[in-house]
């Protein structure tokens, strides 16, 4: 059967006209029309990096299909003139360390970006010492580490994409593709935001913030985590919780505990009783791509996805969003945990939004 989603998705294609499509590229770089493939061959330019591999061809075969970057440089994948709406973002990149590279989108001229992340943790791939697949409607990783992500963006008058390489060595392929449609935007349409935030929780105050400051109106969409358990045991009991519009101590909504935020039950486990492994899955809307246990004794990395898409919340002036860090201790007690666990939240508002905290240092950003 046809999820509800993919069917609305599908019922909508007859009504897809009046727009003109582009795209932006490495062999396109300003999306203009017929502006493919016209790079000639040459081996002494550097902005032509598969020269020697067309030469005996000639132009209009695959002579620019990537870029590089070097060490502290930034790159600006996509400059778009609006209005219009973006459809896909693929990307891939031969550095080792997708934490590495940082992923910024500015809508309508505005100074600061709505969408600040890590390459791999914006789709749902934060660890990269254990590249995985995820099988998602808005997010798909694909072997080996090709990205892409289906939600879509829409700007009035202008779309500006960029890419940081804060590592200390050069990235020598970065292949993108930005898919979109030029055609009026709705009033009443929002902006795509995404933001990614890391802590280390304390049994003192075992709870970390996912998202915070948000002010307006919009709605929450989906929650990325890239959870690594310091503790020995089961780490997923903790609440996720919503505070909407001026709530104070106590939030509008409190969702079970993690495994049930992420509609998992029973730990995640292929059998409770005989298997008690964290199987992963990967789905359309939820998922757990990583689960990665490495015996009981840590640390053990999992990644997990909820997108709030046919269950969107929504908010009118504010919202706050957080997870505890919650498992057990002997005897059936909760045990609030010391762990390690970085959070993207994606969320549609109307700008403007309120500054994002300051971007964490490499450092501050380094896997355990």
């Amino acid at each position: 059967m046809i999820p509800s989603a993919m069917q609305n998705l599908l019922g909508q294609l007859p009504f897809q006209t009046g727009a003109v499509t582009r795209m932006i590229n490495a062999e396109n770089p300003t999306g203009e029309k017929g502006g493919g493939a016209k790079w000639e061959p040459n081996p002494d330019d550097p902005m032509v990096p598969h020269s020697a591999q067309a030469m005996h061809l000639g132009r209009g075969w695959k002579v620019r299909p990537f870029i590089s970057l070097k060490a502290g440089d930034t790159a600006t994948l996509a400059d778009i003139a609006g209005p219009g709406c973006i459809n896909q973002f693929w990307i891939t990149a031969s550095a080792d360390e997708f934490r590495t590279l940082v992923l910024r989108m500015y809508w309508d001229g505005e100074a600061t970006p709505s969408v600040e992340a890590p390459l791999g943790d914006f789709f749902a791939m934060g660890f990269d010492t254990v590249p995985h697949g995820v099988n998602s409607l808005p997010v798909v990783v694909a072997p080996h580490r090709g990205c892409s992500c289906y939600w879509q963006m829409p700007f009035r008058r202008h779309a500006r994409i960029t890419l940081t390489n804060e590592h200390k060595t050069d990235v020598k392929i970065i292949a993108y593709k930005v898919l979109y449609k030029l055609h009026e935007v709705p009033a009443e349409a929002a902006y795509f935001h995404a933001q990614w935030r890391r802590s280390l929780t304390r049994r003192e105050h075992p709870e970390h913030t996912i998202l915070d400051g948000v002010k307006g109106h919009g709605l929450y969409v989906g929650t990325y985590l890239a959870w690594t358990a310091l503790s020995r045991g089961w780490w997923g009991e903790g609440e996720v919780k919503f505070y909407l519009d001026g709530d104070g101590e106590f939030p509008t909504i409190c969702d079970n505990g993690t495994e049930d935020y992420f509609s998992g039950a029973w730990g995640f486990f292929k059998d409770p009783k005989k298997d008690p492994v964290e199987e992963a899955f990967s789905t359309p809307f939820v998922g757990m791509p990583l689960a990665h246990t490495g015996g009981n004794d840590g640390p053990r990395y999992f990644g997990l996805y909820r997108w709030h898409i046919l269950d969107s919340i929504g908010f009118e002036q504010d919202l706050r969003v957080t997870v505890q860090t919650l498992g057990w201790w002997p005897g059936h007690i909760y045990q609030p945990l010391t762990d390690d666990v970085a959070s993207t939240a994606f969320w549609y508002q109307h700008e403007p939004h309120a500054p994002f905290p300051k971007f964490p240092s490499l450092n501050e950003r380094w896997q355990r």
